[in-house]
């Protein structure tokens, strides 16, 4: 079933049945449950706080040590908190943290992969075109610029990373 059909199904359904099957997917469907209790209630700063958290097990569980933090899962966290539309300071926050946190794991742990930095330095691109986008880089630089001098490391992490913030600090005060 497509979009289209379902619209067409909801639309067919008298108020209360529409309710009761929203609450069901509520119920069974754990997915669903952030986005509908942000959909109620919009609190981009919680819901914020609770992506970090996912964030921030997968570098330093509370438990052990992470031998290999995925990435995927800090996507998803962050792909799933876009997907609620939070005001755009709060993404921005949210995807700086996940760079910041990787900073951190690098400088705790010592060299990684080259992977790992490249993933790191693609994320950081869209964190800053993020940041660009919405005109915030006023609200962020001082953390960003804490962030850079606190990271130096392999494979060319460190001037990729200053790279790239310094063309979108210089495109910004440019355009201002």
């Amino acid at each position: 079933m497509g979009k289209v059909q379902l619209r067409n199904k909801l639309e067919l359904l008298p108020k209360e049945n529409v309710i009761k099957l929203i609450m069901e997917i509520y119920d069974n469907c754990k997915e669903a449950r952030p986005y509908l209790d942000h959909y109620v209630e919009p609190n981009s700063i919680d819901d914020c706080e609770r992506f970090k958290q996912i964030i921030r097990k997968e570098f330093f569980p509370v438990r052990g040590v992470s031998e290999k933090p995925s990435f995927a899962a800090c996507r998803k966290a962050i792909s799933d908190f876009k997907k609620m539309k939070p005001d755009p300071y709060f993404l921005a926050d949210l995807m700086l943290y996940y760079i910041e946190n990787g900073c951190e794991y690098t400088m705790t742990y010592g060299d990684m992969w080259e992977q790992y930095y490249v993933t790191l330095e693609g994320n950081f691109k869209k964190a800053m075109e993020h940041i660009s986008k919405y005109k915030l880089l006023p609200l962020f630089y001082t953390r960003i610029e804490q962030m850079l001098n606190a990271t130096d490391c392999g494979w060319g992490f460190h001037d990729t990373l200053w790279q790239t913030y310094l063309e979108h600090k210089n495109n910004y005060y440019n355009m201002t």
